[in-house]
């Protein structure tokens, strides 16, 4: 970190990315359970959209969330803050609502979810497809690598950990396209959660002892790795990614946004790099963070804050007065 891009993030106060996040969560949270998955995530867009421009910065979404699914966005390149042109350069990446689904069915762990760094600092990822494998901190530099098996990588954690890989647990997406990957990793022996949306949770999850899972492993969406990475520069971990194109549409989606090396795996400081600040508040309850209750009169909300430079990791509970 430079003592310029400090003097950058020290202007744009911790505890307003927190105001941020709870915003959108409290607007998603008003369309928990109903099953309208591009409503929730309207609200949860707009809600974030109007407390960014609030804020004194001069900032430009490098990653955003919703071209792949057709729903609302603040879109790639936007401009947001009150001081366009003249406050402090920002790159933003964020998921107002990480979990749309999970928000539709009522299910555990959906999150709002923003990272911020100096300009240039998160790599600005088309929203495409990314092969990811996480660990938490504690290991040997090095100890994941895409080019090696899933049964390679699970032997390498193990011996690390000193433990027979029967005794590690590795979080999954479940879907259709890891049948493979499941079916090799219950060979190796090795316990599988899977979780039916909301990686950055479970990318985070690894940093976290209590939540037992030792690896993340499979692929999902580009721009929530890159929205991880913010998170695990924070706590510590390791993380490899590396993009997937599914046809040359994606591919030219890339090139837009400079990206040259099309089969490049991704280190963990090149996806974000220099300092990061990362915020989250549950939408609903999760391993994480709790999600948003309602109360006669008031709402409460539950929010981690970190920032990569001091490696600080603050819990805020907000109560916040409906009437």
């Amino acid at each position: 970190m430079t003592a310029a891009a400090s003097q950058v993030l020290d202007r744009v106060l911790v505890l307003e990315m927190v105001r941020v996040t709870e915003a959108a969560a409290i607007a998603a949270s008003t369309l928990v359970g109903r099953g309208d998955e591009k409503a929730a995530d309207a609200a949860a867009v707009e809600a974030m959209r109007e407390a960014l421009n609030s804020l004194y910065m001069d900032g430009t979404v490098v990653i955003g969330e919703g071209e792949r699914d057709e729903a609302p966005m603040l879109f790639i390149g936007e401009k947001v803050g009150s001081a366009i042109g003249k406050g402090p350069k920002i790159d933003i990446a964020l998921d107002p609502l990480e979990g749309t689904t999970i928000c539709a069915t009522a299910g555990p762990n959906s999150l709002a979810v923003l990272a911020i760094a100096e300009e240039g600092g998160l790599l600005n990822a088309p929203d495409v497809y990314m092969d990811k494998i996480a660990v938490g901190p504690g290991y040997p530099e090095g100890i994941i690598d895409l080019d090696k098996t899933p049964t390679e990588n699970i032997m390498a954690v193990a011996a690390a950990k000193g433990v027979p890989a029967r005794d590690l647990i590795v979080c999954v997406l479940d879907r259709p396209r890891h049948e493979k990957l499941i079916a090799e990793l219950r060979q190796v022996g090795c316990g599988i959660m899977l979780i039916g949306d909301g990686d950055v949770a479970g990318v985070i999850a690894t940093s976290d002892p209590e939540t037992t899972i030792d690896v993340y492993m499979g692929s999902g969406g580009a721009p929530e790795g890159v929205l991880a990475c913010a998170a695990l520069r924070c706590v510590g971990g390791q993380f490899k990614g590396r993009l997937l194109f599914r046809n040359d549409d994606e591919r030219g989606r890339a090139a837009k946004w400079g990206i040259t090396d099309l089969d490049k795996q991704y280190d963990l400081s090149e996806l974000a790099k220099g300092d990061c600040i990362f915020a989250a508040t549950g939408v609903t309850d999760g391993s994480l963070l709790a999600g948003v209750k309602r109360k006669k009169g008031k709402m409460t909300t539950e929010s981690v804050v970190m920032r990569a430079s001091s490696g600080t990791v603050r819990w805020v509970k907000g109560e916040h007065r409906t009437d």
